[in-house]
């Protein structure tokens, strides 16, 4: 107890708030996004929505290191898009924590779309015909009705994707390395002590990521229970 106690004391938590800062904002890119296609994917016909759901889905079936490679010979900045972001904006993404957010984002991404595209194809469309039959605008149905009726369904996927943000790590080293303090995750952090034999700090590590994702998952099966208890009433 007091080695762990001494381990903690010393500890350096930026692996932890780079995590979750990337975390969120992977997230909230990913919630906006992946809603958006999902919407697009439904409309679509049959033929598009499966050449689209091919494209969305990939970065899910492909290993993370894969999908790292793809992302390092887009953004280098040896290559041309790469130097047009920076030439051009000022945007440097390798070994910067843009990446990690580039990184998080790209894999966590389709997990968000999945279950929006599987949460509003299960809606049901007399509901739509209704709101248009009051006179609600298409935007006014999507925001009223088939998100809130989508709602469950949305929040696995939020929680899922912040989840799969969260301990990123193929993906993340491939694009932004492993810098301290600055690109290091909990992730890369947990990787590169065990490679040094520090089985007792990973074990902190890895508490810290268990207590976190526990932690998410309660509060949104709280906020989906609320949800659900009140459609229930209704």
């Amino acid at each position: 107890m007091e080695e762990i106690m001494e381990i903690l004391k010393d500890l350096d938590w930026s692996p932890l708030y780079i995590s979750i800062k990337t975390g969120i904002v992977a997230t909230v890119i990913s919630f906006f996004l992946g809603i958006f296609a999902a919407r697009k994917a439904v409309k679509a016909s049959p033929g598009k929505k499966a050449v689209i759901d091919g494209i969305l889905t990939l970065p899910m079936v492909l290993p993370p290191t894969v999908a790292g490679f793809f992302l390092l010979l887009l953004f280098s900045r040896r290559r041309p898009f790469g130097e047009f972001l920076f030439d051009e904006f000022g945007f440097k993404v390798v070994q910067t924590w843009l990446g990690c957010v580039i990184a998080a984002t790209v894999i966590a991404f389709p997990l968000m779309y999945r279950n929006a595209r599987a949460a509003m194809e299960q809606i049901d469309v007399n509901l739509v015909y209704a709101g248009r039959t009051l006179g609600m605008s298409e935007i006014k149905i999507f925001w009223e009705i088939i998100i809130p009726t989508a709602g469950p369904g949305i929040a696995s996927g939020t929680i899922l994707t912040f989840a799969r943000a969260l301990g990123e790590y193929g993906a993340t080293s491939m694009l932004a390395g492993n810098i301290p303090g600055k690109t290091g995750t909990i992730s890369q952090k947990i990787a590169m002590v065990i490679q040094d034999g520090d089985y007792l700090t990973a074990g902190i590590w890895v508490a810290v990521v268990m207590v976190i994702a526990f932690a998410v998952v309660v509060l949104m099966n709280l906020i989906s229970g609320r949800k659900m208890k009140n459609i229930r009433r209704w």
